[in-house]
């Protein structure tokens, strides 16, 4: 490269982007600063009380763990943050239709995250992005269309220099320490709350439709809508976050706490409720009013276990109870997907995924209304062939990592 200084890999350039984007979901929503403190205590306490509190990942990636959540209008602005996260070292695992969820959700989903064991390993950070499905017709009339379309063409959520800087990062695998600030810059100020106005008659609109719709294509920015400390037991976090009195949503999303030594399976999550944050919006004549939005949370996770296809269909017939209680059990029914260390010792490989019904629970939880859906009209077919074309690079099956992973110890 001409550009002199210290060159930046992705890997480093992920974990300061995951830094930066702490800090400054930190400074916007300071209860999220709350959780990640009693995250921390919670983490300190299970790792001196138990010998197999790292089964699961380091105590230094478990600390350091995040992960967000962005959504997005359209497929150009879906395709142009691939750019941004690909030059982090963070590829797209997975396709979720939050639309087939309860209540329904009119997004599509992919995670951006690393692929390898050793940058998961490195630095974890992942992404949960979502689309709006414009055209979908349970949710959005032709006219309704029509107006998201010319709304959301209007904005630019990604400024070319930092597209531009993606893509040298992506080609060279480095960037100078210069062009890694600048990248860093750019990227932590796009996922920024945007003080413009909001037109409130606009927002209304789509609000009567879903809530995350109106987040979506009521305003011409994106954000990052949560972000997600890592925790070793997420029942004493809630009972912790609930004694300092921040309100918390009604449940744990995901699989029920492991009991009677059964090995911990998926992922479990759970959140503060929405705050309602300042805002300012434009009125129909033009004037300028305060108010408020409940539209970003505080998410904190737990991981467990992946499960192998079969193990899945279980779980998603019968639940937890109808597993097997060892690893060595699990293992041997091909339920779960374990490494196997040289003196034969199995080790889990950490579910890196989420779950569609989770994440949907979680979105409703902080819903500001029901919102409504059209049973009777037909849904846009969408699904991972349709979003691997948008993307323009492959959508990685989350299968098959864990199953190459588990093969190469075998």
């Amino acid at each position: 490269m001409s550009d002199v200084g210290v060159a930046v890999s992705p890997t480093a350039l992920r974990a300061r982007f995951a830094a930066a984007l702490s800090e400054l979901y930190g400074s916007e929503v300071p209860a999220y600063t709350t959780l990640v403190e009693v995250s921390a205590e919670v983490n300190a306490d299970v790792l001196a009380s138990r010998d197999d509190a790292e089964r699961f990942g380091s105590i230094g990636r478990v600390t350091a763990e995040r992960h967000g959540a962005i959504r997005l209008g359209t497929t150009d602005e879906l395709a142009q943050v691939a750019r941004i996260f690909g030059a982090c070292g963070m590829y797209p695992v997975g396709f979720y239709d939050l639309r087939e969820a309860t209540p329904a959700i009119p997004v599509v989903s992919t995670a951006f995250r690393p692929t390898a064991r050793p940058e998961l390993d490195e630095n974890p950070f992942r992404v949960f992005t979502s689309l709006l499905v414009v055209d979908d017709r349970r949710f959005f009339d032709e006219g309704l269309e029509a107006e998201l379309r010319e709304f959301l063409a209007a904005r630019t959520l990604f400024p070319d220099e930092l597209l531009e800087l993606a893509d040298l990062m992506e080609g060279e695998h480095e960037l100078t320490s210069a062009q890694a600030d600048r990248f860093l810059e750019l990227a932590t100020a796009a996922f920024a709350l945007s003080p413009e106005p909001v037109d409130r008659a606009w927002y209304a609109r789509l609000e009567e439709v879903s809530s995350v719709a109106a987040d979506i294509g009521g305003v011409a920015s994106t954000h990052i809508n949560h972000l997600t400390p890592r925790v070793l037991d997420i029942d004493d976090l809630y009972a912790r976050m609930s004694a300092r009195g921040v309100e918390m949503i009604d449940r744990i999303q995901g699989p029920p706490r492991a009991e009677g030594g059964r090995p911990d399976v998926l992922l479990r999550q759970t959140s503060f409720r929405a705050l309602a944050e300042p805002r300012t919006f434009r009125e129909p004549d033009g004037s300028l009013a305060s108010g408020d939005l409940r539209v970003r949370f505080g998410e904190v996770e737990a991981r467990g276990v992946a499960l192998t296809p079969a193990g899945r269909d279980l779980y998603d017939a019968q639940g937890v109870d109808a597993f097997p209680s060892t690893d060595v059990d699990l293992d041997a029914a091909d339920l779960a997907y374990y490494a196997r260390a040289g003196d034969g010792t199995l080790q889990p490989i950490v579910y890196e995924d989420f779950l569609p019904k989770s994440a949907a629970g979680i979105f409703a939880s902080n819903l500001t209304g029901d919102g409504s859906v059209d049973g009777t009209r037909e849904g846009t077919a969408r699904d991972a062939s349709w979003l691997q074309d948008v993307l323009g690079r492959t959508l990685h099956d989350p299968y098959d990592l864990y199953e190459a992973e588990r093969a190469a110890t075998r």
